[in-house]
């Protein structure tokens, strides 16, 4: 694991900022809170569901034209028409999960491309690289309450997610601090 970076020594012209600041910002740059959606390019929608849901379970958010939304709980992933270029090689789009066993089991009977390393990374057959990491074992958190509303709640975290969390400043926010 890296160390978190001091602030100033992050690599670009703004330092970061200190951990749960709750003071308003006085920079005129808008902070970045998350992400609401990702959009992977697909060639057929109908194709591109039937094999997601192979893989995943999921609930289909709705359509509209040539395109279609994935529920993440408070995300989605849109897939859309439209794919033109070459499979992607480093560039990927890292979903979280809560069991990567059952997922690798699951691209294995989908007959998934997976690719060699030592996380678990696949290419679905219109070239979009996806990288699959588990909800306990890294600091991306989800509220409570998403995760009720996903019957998530009980997913919990590792100690090693916890520290990461900690270190941030943010496991106050994290509801499982206890254990």
């Amino acid at each position: 694991m890296r160390p978190r970076p001091k602030p100033g020594d992050s690599g670009c012209a703004h330092p970061l900022p200190a951990a749960r600041s709750s003071a308003v910002s006085t920079n005129s740059l808008p902070r970045l809170v998350g992400i609401n959606h990702v959009a992977l390019e697909v060639d057929d929608i109908d194709q591109a569901i039937a094999y997601y849901g192979q893989l995943f379970e999921f609930t289909l958010r709705g359509r509209s034209g040539g395109a279609a939304f994935i529920d993440i709980g408070d995300q989605f992933i849109a897939l859309t028409t439209g794919r033109s270029q070459p499979p992607d090689r480093a560039r990927h789009l890292g979903l979280v999960i809560d069991d990567k066993q059952a997922a690798r089991r699951a691209l294995e009977r989908a007959g998934a491309e997976i690719l060699p390393g030592r996380g678990l990374d696949f290419r679905d057959p219109w070239g979009n690289r996806i990288q699959l990491v588990q909800y306990d074992e890294i600091q991306f958190t989800k509220a409570p309450a998403v995760l009720r509303g996903m019957r998530l709640e009980h997913l919990s975290k590792t100690p090693a997610a916890r520290e990461e969390l900690r270190r941030k400043g943010l496991i106050e926010i994290y509801a499982e601090d206890s254990g």
